[in-house]
């Protein structure tokens, strides 16, 4: 009998989940009450890419008299910049619907919401509200912005990154409040628009999922792109004034405020599922989100998957996408054999900040023995000639030399990144990276060799002092 397939919400996870139900020969329902390819298509991994292509140009634009080329004026067209944004993710989305429609999925638009395990009800668009029932149900609802609980954040000229992807004029000055990635890329965009930037954070750390030895390098390279980063702000609120916004607080030498055009909020996201009427079906709950295997993504219920944002274990597009893939083969009754340990997380922000796999904080607080290895890219011949040299590759292993966890900050991070995730992946090990030729002149060079420098055998660098 043909397993049927729901899946509730269409972003990344969801509509990943339902092509690959529909390729194993389910009959798979999408239920979608707004769009397709959810907030990170619509309003989040891709517009801002799309910005920072924006970002990145300008970038160049400050120091391109050192390719020998002179600009002598340009200007910044906020409605082009806005409507080429909009056309990258109608393309997207478009493409998506067709192609989740030619593996015959069908797509319904409405708000689903549990009758019991196996029965939702779907109010949709048009108002009509139907019943639909499957085998098995996939919640992939994802996760919207936190809004902090202080004074004035409801006040306008108060946003959140879906309303600031909507910019019609570029803020003269812009406040972020938090200092995760959102916040990062954000304040790298509007900077190199021309806003001044302040980030606001209530503690001592920022990027924290990030190694500190290229948080502490990419601090001080902060203010040199026109972003100030303000640690260890408390009481925090939004005030009007005549002149527009002002956050206000305290810091360890006493009261600081922060005038501002656009405050916006930044202090991480939530899980959406309170309007899914989950305790008619039995799924449990915790504080970080729906509770579920960390290998099938099944909640405590037997035939009920929650994957991406909506469980908590980790906010990112891809993670949702090999989850939804892991629950699906697990239906089917395939064995899946992905790792959801080994995941990439990339932070467009100049230079480019990637990683995978353990740090080196976090190996120090669970007692792990590593090696470390760096190669900056100033000495690499590729990152050179482009005119990126800041920056570095980290590589840990442990003492039999399997790669552990692969760090970078630097050109095209989110590029190189891939081949530190294959190796923390299949855990290989320094003579499986050192015996694999890499092209020259290529910044995965740099990666052959910070790998190399965990046995002191990097050609390009100079071998470690000998402690006498």
């Amino acid at each position: 009998m043909q397993k049927r397939i729901v899946v509730i919400g269409g972003g990344p996870g969801g509509y990943v989940a339902a092509i690959r139900g529909a390729q194993l020969g389910a009959k798979v329902t999408l239920i979608e009450r707004h769009k397709i390819g959810g907030t990170c298509l619509n309003y989040g991994c891709i517009p801002t890419k799309t910005l920072y292509k924006n970002a990145e140009l300008l970038h160049t634009l400050k120091h391109i008299e050192d390719f020998g080329i002179k600009v002598d004026h340009y200007s910044i067209d906020v409605d082009k910049i806005q409507s080429r944004k909009d056309e990258v993710v109608h393309t997207l989305v478009s493409g998506i619907e067709q192609v989740v429609k030619a593996n015959g999925v069908e797509i319904i638009d409405g708000s689903a919401s549990f009758i019991d395990a196996k029965t939702l009800k779907v109010v949709k668009a048009d108002g009509e509200t139907i019943e639909v029932s499957g085998d098995d149900i996939i919640i992939a609802t994802g996760s919207t912005s936190a809004v902090p609980p202080f004074e004035g954040v409801n006040l306008p000229g108060v946003v959140t990154s879906k309303e600031l992807l909507e910019f019609k004029s570029i803020p003269e000055k812009l406040v972020i409040i938090g200092g995760g990635v959102i916040s990062m890329e954000f304040a790298g965009i509007f900077a190199a628009l021309g806003s001044e930037v302040s980030v606001v954070i209530r503690s001592d750390k920022f990027l924290r999922e990030v190694d500190s030895e290229i948080t502490k390098r990419f601090g001080a390279m902060l203010k040199k792109k026109g972003i100030e980063l303000n640690k260890s702000v408390e009481n925090m609120k939004i005030i009007q004034t005549e002149s527009g916004l002002k956050v206000t607080g305290d810091n360890k030498k006493g009261p600081v405020e922060f005038p501002a055009d656009t405050v916006l909020l930044s202090t991480g996201r939530v899980p959406v599922y309170k309007d899914l009427n989950l305790d008619a079906a039995g799924v449990e709950v915790t504080k970080k989100g729906i509770a579920v295997d960390h290998h099938t993504f099944k909640t405590n219920v037997d035939n009920v998957y929650a994957i991406g944002d909506v469980n908590g274990i980790i906010m990112l597009a891809h993670a949702a996408s090999h989850q939804g893939i892991a629950a699906v083969e697990s239906i089917m009754g395939i064995e899946h054999k992905g790792n959801h340990d080994a995941i990439p997380n990339c932070i467009f922000v100049f230079p480019e900040i990637a990683g995978v796999g353990i740090t080196e904080d976090e190996a120090n607080e669970k007692g792990i023995e590593i090696k470390k290895s760096k190669f900056m890219f100033g000495a690499n011949g590729k990152a050179l000639s482009i005119g990126e040299p800041d920056g570095f590759i980290k590589v840990i292993s442990d003492m039999n030399d399997v790669v552990l966890g692969v760090h970078i900050m630097g050109p095209h991070a989110s590029d190189l990144i891939a081949e530190g995730t294959l190796a923390v992946a299949n855990r290989m090990t320094v003579d499986q990276i050192a015996n694999t030729v890499h092209a020259h002149p290529t910044l995965a060079e740099s990666f052959a060799e910070a790998t190399l420098g965990l046995r002191g055998e990097a050609i390009h660098m100079a071998p470690p002092k000998v402690k006498k």
